[in-house]
């Protein structure tokens, strides 16, 4: 009875975070929304305006993908939870009845385990997709960037590379 209890600890580890994850993909939504509504629609002074407008559009597009993706891994580990409170009765149960029908609690065993497997995974593309999004925007910034500096500085900075990914000019 002790190896579920522990897992569901893991589970809610991982619903905690998972939470805490989809709350901060909400923020950034409600952030950048506003962001996209503010601004301009016509304004000559503003020649990347419409890359901007672009950037956020992408970038809102990726987080309504983030979201569904920390949507379906919370569900996922509240059945996770749910099974693994179902193995620790069953094993009473079986307990009780003298060991038969023993197969039913490492079936609801395996199969909670499948489902925190399962919802790992999601957590997986998702931090992937974190990522994604953050690359997405800091080469964003950094093209804006190398409108506004002087050349000179522009030319005097060296290429490097994050994580064996060439950075786009």
């Amino acid at each position: 009875m002790i190896t579920p209890a522990v897992l569901i600890s893991a589970s809610g580890t991982m619903i905690l975070s998972t939470s805490t994850r989809l709350g901060r993909v909400v923020d950034r939504v409600r952030s950048l929304s506003d962001r996209l509504q503010s601004l301009p629609e016509d304004d000559a002074k503003l020649d990347h305006i419409e890359e901007k407008r672009a950037m956020l559009y992408d970038q809102l597009d990726k987080l309504t993908s983030r979201s569904r993706l920390l949507q379906r891994g919370l569900t996922t580990f509240y059945l996770a939870v749910g099974i693994f409170v179902a193995t620790s009765v069953a094993i009473g149960v079986v307990s009780f009845f003298h060991g038969r029908f023993s197969w039913i609690p490492v079936a609801l065993g395996l199969l909670g385990a499948c489902f925190l497997f399962y919802g790992s995974m999601l957590l997986v593309f998702e931090a992937r997709l974190a990522l994604s999004t953050t690359h997405a925007e800091m080469d964003f910034i950094w093209r804006t960037t190398r409108r506004l500096v002087p050349r000179e500085l522009v030319e005097q900075h060296k290429a490097h590379y994050v994580h064996f990914r060439r950075r786009k000019d």
